[in-house]
């Protein structure tokens, strides 16, 4: 043997040796998840007997998958998002590296153990990213991507890295994928890699036309380079065998169910199905397959049957080492769902448990022992170096946090004449960069093409468009273009195309940027405050995943009174005040709105952070109504006031009945008060800003929650309490509670049915929101 050849084959065995590592981390890491699953379920007592749950299949099918990327392929600067079901995996590999203490091995689904799905905020170990929500965890490394390319390109710091997305088949049904693949931003993110777990089976069944070449075909079309690891090298080699060809032939035009149904068989069945009159092919003779078959033992040929491409390992390493970075890459890898397992091809399967015996030859069979099923490898062994290698490679140095800089608090200056607080908003991002421009250029607005409609112009044409690179304005010189388009790696603001999910997902993603390369944004994403609706899934996990960001919707209630219909949105303060982790404002006037905004942008991009809702509107309304202090401490006092929830409008010196109204329509609440004062009924009126905080404030008086309960105090003392009339642009059990501050009698209007068309007064007097309805609603209490 020459020198060429022995280094030939030194390199063979090596590699050799290496891929047989790497299969022993394979099956232990197969065995930690699926005892994982039964431990919660079998081991752990569960006096309630309510089911505990897991999915030792759908983890099965993906542990190949996470071995070679975990062990051969990732680096300290990539992230990845791990599909919900696969959690179980991916805590056992965190347990091989380090990052997990053996004692939460026996935690999964318990109460202050592991979490059912990965979680970046309540997981005791490394998640990149928290998913759960199919489609929104899929989705999440594309808008981190982004936010990551936004930090580097203003502050630096945020490095490079893959985004990876680990996702089953069935997820790419969600609508959230595809919103996201089709943004044209996406085509230019060549370090987002996703890895569909292919194993054509849902939760019920095989799926039996979910065709591999139609979504790969789908992928391609918007941009994306498609790589397929369908078949392993067992199968490989008998395709490349004489005869072989129709075999390949044969599997591929098998529809799923077909094939699924050949896991199941014992190896005569499989032979008789594989050449039997199922078998006829146009063209070909049935006898090439027993033919080819004849040669195969019983044992070789079980083993290929489900030696699909997303099993092997040699397989994968060549699909991710074929990774093109100058665009996004799906890897089609197919798999089998419950590979290794017993329960492996079985149509039910999703949420089955192994028995004790099947869960016992599982343990023979990997070298595991069952009664201890956490034992780590052996010090030393070659599988014990690889873990203490890889955990040194992906072993990340934590960012200095960066302070986020201060906000100011009030700009001090007084609005005059008719404003809207949706032009407010832009008024007040201006202020913030002159005044404040540390703070100002943390900032970043997104929208979904609603930039100019939600009165963003003049704050893009100010700071720009960001882009990936400069792009040419060839509108620059035109004289009659208003809006200037000025696309660059300096802007401030992105614009997605129409997809309010695409908008929160990113939204989300900017807000994590403080706890990722620990330089904190400022994001503000405005949306038509009607789809708030639409976004309201992704919008709550991203703040569950612990991204903290403002969402501005606006415009907003039956006050757009000519768009009518489902434009009007009915239910969104309700969400606000409901939505975990957010403080949600309906201010009345611009100056409510400079202090609920700037109180938000402070509460952001640092630990204990808090997001929030600020539901805004295109009424004009007259900004002498808001009566502010021109004492500099009764100034203040307002200004706390608004921030913390309410503050008192008018008060009457011997009040009958109090109208308590928010938003817009605190016009006609005012307008009523004067009337009812002329009919000799004294009315106090109460601006609410934030319902929620008031109701938090009601909890931490009676004991639940540490809210703070000065408002009460300070807006509903005991001694003005009357009954009460609530008014709001929404549905009306938003501020029905009010009534129980000092339990009183109470009048609720507001919005229950879908809008009409037509002037504020048509519409305001069709849904009872008018000043004639507010005073015959307060007159029937004062009775």
């Amino acid at each position: 043997m020459n020198h060429m050849d022995l280094v030939a084959s030194s390199a063979q065995t090596a590699a050799t040796d290496d891929l047989d590592v790497l299969r022993e981390i394979e099956q232990r890491v197969l065995w930690l998840s699926t005892a994982m699953i039964d431990h919660a379920n079998r081991v752990r007592p569960n006096p309630t007997g309510l089911k505990v749950g897991g999915h030792q299949a759908s983890s099965a099918s993906i542990v190949s998958i996470m071995t070679s990327l975990w062990f051969e392929c990732l680096t300290a600067g990539d992230r990845v998002s791990v599909k919900p079901h696969a959690s179980p995996v991916l805590h056992a590999i965190n347990y091989l590296l380090g990052e997990l203490d053996a004692s939460y091995l026996t935690t999964l689904r318990q109460f202050g153990g592991l979490q059912s799905y990965p979680s970046r905020t309540k997981d005791p170990d490394p998640a990149d990213y928290s998913t759960g929500s199919v489609g929104i965890g899929a989705t999440a490394p594309i808008w981190g991507a982004l936010a990551r390319r936004y930090v580097e390109a203003h502050f630096g710091g945020a490095g490079t890295g893959r985004q990876y997305s680990l996702l089953g088949d069935a997820e790419l049904d969600e609508g959230a994928c595809w919103e996201a693949v089709l943004d044209p931003q996406v085509a230019e993110l060549g370090e987002v890699v996703w890895v569909v777990d292919f194993n054509r089976q849902s939760l019920d069944r095989v799926v039996p036309n979910m065709g591999g070449t139609r979504l790969q075909g789908m992928f391609a079309a918007a941009g994306w380079q498609v790589l397929t690891v369908k078949y392993g090298r067992l199968l490989e080699e008998l395709f490349a065998r004489p005869g072989g060809e129709v075999l390949r032939a044969r599997i591929d035009r098998m529809s799923n169910p077909e094939y699924q149904r050949l896991l199941r068989c014992d190896a005569v069945e499989l032979r008789a199905r594989l050449t039997g009159t199922y078998a006829s092919l146009p063209g070909a003779d049935p006898g090439i397959i027993a033919g080819l078959l004849a040669g195969v033992d019983e044992a070789t040929l079980h083993a290929a049957i489900r030696n699909l491409g997303g099993h092997d390992l040699s397989a994968l390493r060549e699909a991710f080492a074929a990774i093109d970075d100058t665009r996004p890459t799906v890897i089609f890898a197919y798999t089998v769902k419950g590979y290794g397992l017993a329960s492996e091809g079985h149509p039910q399967n999703h949420s089955s448990l192994l028995t004790a015996d099947q869960l016992h030859a599982l343990a023979a069979r990997v070298g595991a022992d069952p009664a201890r099923p956490w034992t780590p490898f052996p010090d030393g062994s070659p599988a014990a170096l690889r873990c203490a290698d890889t955990a040194w490679r992906l072993r990340r140095t934590p960012p200095p946090p960066q302070d986020v800089p201060d906000v100011p608090e009030d700009f001090g200056r007084t609005p005059h004449g008719t404003a809207t607080t949706q032009a407010a908003l832009g008024r007040t991002l201006f202020d913030l960069t002159r005044q404040a421009p540390a703070a100002g250029a943390r900032v970043v607005t997104v929208s979904p093409d609603v930039s100019s409609s939600t009165n963003l112009g003049g704050w893009l044409n100010k700071v720009g468009v960001w882009a990936t690179d400069e792009r040419r304005n060839w509108f620059d010189d035109d004289s009659e273009t208003i809006l200037h388009w000025r696309e660059r790696p300096t802007g401030r603001h992105i614009e997605l195309g129409i997809a309010e999910t695409n908008l929160v997902g990113l939204l989300g993603e900017l807000g994590a940027t403080w706890s990722r390369w620990g330089q904190p944004l400022l994001p503000i994403g405005v949306v038509y405050d009607p789809f708030v609706e639409r976004a309201l899934e992704p919008w709550s996990f991203g703040i569950y995943a612990g991204g903290q960001s403002i969402l501005v919707g606006t415009p907003s209630g039956v006050s757009l009174g000519p768009e009518g219909g489902a434009h009007q949105s009915i239910k969104t303060p309700s969400i606000g005040i409901e939505q975990p982790g957010c403080t949600a404002y309906e201010p009345a006037f611009a100056l409510d709105l400079e202090w609920c905004l700037l109180a938000s942008l402070a509460r952001l991009g640092r630990p204990g952070g808090r997001s929030a809702y600020l539901r805004l509107s295109t009424r004009p309304v007259d900004q002498a109504l808001a009566n502010i202090p021109a004492d500099p401490a009764a100034r203040e006092l307002r200004r706390r006031q608004v921030v913390a929830g309410a503050y008192p409008l008018r008060r009457h010196e011997s009040p009958v009945v109090t109208i308590a109204a928010m938003g817009a329509v605190v016009t006609e609440a005012l307008a009523a008060a004067a009337r009812l004062g002329e009919l000799g009924v004294g009315a106090d009126v109460v601006c609410l800003t934030s319902p929620g905080l008031v109701f938090e404030g009601i909890r931490g008086r009676g004991g639940h929650g540490d809210a703070p309960t000065w408002i009460l105090d300070s807006v509903f003392p005991a001694r003005r309490a009357t009954p009460i009339v609530t008014v709001a642009d929404g549905h009306p059990h938003t501020l029905a509670f009010l009534a129980g501050v000092h339990q009183v009698p109470g009048t609720h209007l507001g919005v229950s049915e879908f809008g009409q068309s037509g002037s504020i007064d048509d519409v305001y007097r069709y849904h009872g929101l008018d000043t004639d309805s507010i005073v015959a609603a307060a007159l029937d209490l004062a009775d």
